[in-house]
């Protein structure tokens, strides 16, 4: 894999020179609007970059954005990988492991999520402070490469707690509503059961999504700390529980967007 990841490292750099990105940001679904706020100078299709996953859904973009962002070199993938699109947990990481190959220094999350808690409603935005993980796949799985992390990497502190502080913060000054939580990461695609919901709450969860805790181990084991961050995009209230469609999900995280993008931007420009 390492081969792998160095030989896609190195075609990206011959395409984008001497820029060397010193945050990684991975937009989730209805939240690729980000890439408005950067001064992109370079972008390139997922379907060029060798051994580089082509995301399936038609509403991710699938392009590797470079460029500025509150002061400083960024890479953002607009458009992420899922497990229910078929790829393994080893593809839906690569991309993580080459920005850090890049140079990158911190990894900033952002994903769509359906609430959990009956506190933290439609619309509102959630810092992930941890992760219960529900997938049946671990991209650490197989033989542990010493050049890319350690075979047992800890994981009591997934998501840096200096970044979600400062998040919290943020939000506060600007007067968004936005909370801190746990995520539990299932497989999907389809959205979960009455039942399901119940559960995942009982066992600790405030918001629940179908993504990011695979980027979010790579990345611990890799040494690049995180952000990560929930639009709630849709409640999962047993007592209230009410069909969804995905048309209604993205309308809400391109609503929330605004308010996410100026938490990120801010953060990133404070690091």
């Amino acid at each position: 894999m390492l081969d792998n990841i160095n030989h896609t490292a190195s075609y990206i750099k011959s395409r984008i020179g001497d820029f060397e990105p010193e945050v990684g940001i991975i937009l989730g679904t209805g939240l690729g609007g980000l890439v408005r706020e950067i001064e992109v100078e370079k972008q390139l299709m997922y379907s060029n970059i060798p051994d580089f996953p082509i995301s399936t859904l038609e509403f991710h973009s699938g392009k590797l954005i470079f460029g500025m962002l509150g002061g400083k070199k960024v890479v953002a993938m607009q458009g992420r990988l899922h497990y229910y699109e078929g790829y393994n947990m080893q593809q839906i990481t690569f991309p993580v492991r080459v920005m850090k190959m890049l140079g990158i220094k911190t990894l900033f999350v952002s994903n769509a999520s359906g609430s959990l808690n009956p506190d933290f409603k439609k619309g509102d935005l959630m810092i992930i402070e941890d992760h219960i993980n529900l997938q049946p796949m671990n991209p650490l799985i197989g033989r542990n490469d010493s050049d890319l992390g350690p075979r047992f990497p800890d994981m009591s502190e997934p998501y840096k707690y200096h970044l979600i502080n400062k998040g919290l913060a943020i939000a506060k000054q600007n007067n968004i509503t936005c909370h801190k939580g746990v995520y539990v990461a299932v497989t999907g695609p389809n959205l979960e059961t009455r039942a399901e919901y119940k559960y995942l709450r009982i066992i600790g969860g405030d918001a629940v999504g179908m993504s990011t805790v695979p980027e979010v181990i790579v990345a611990n084991h890799m040494g690049l700390p995180v952000f990560a961050i929930s639009v709630l995009t849709d409640e999962g209230f047993p007592a209230e529980l009410k069909p969804v469609s995905v048309e209604e999900i993205l309308a809400v995280a391109t609503a929330a967007e605004p308010q996410l993008t100026l938490i990120l931007k801010e953060l990133i420009a404070g690091l």
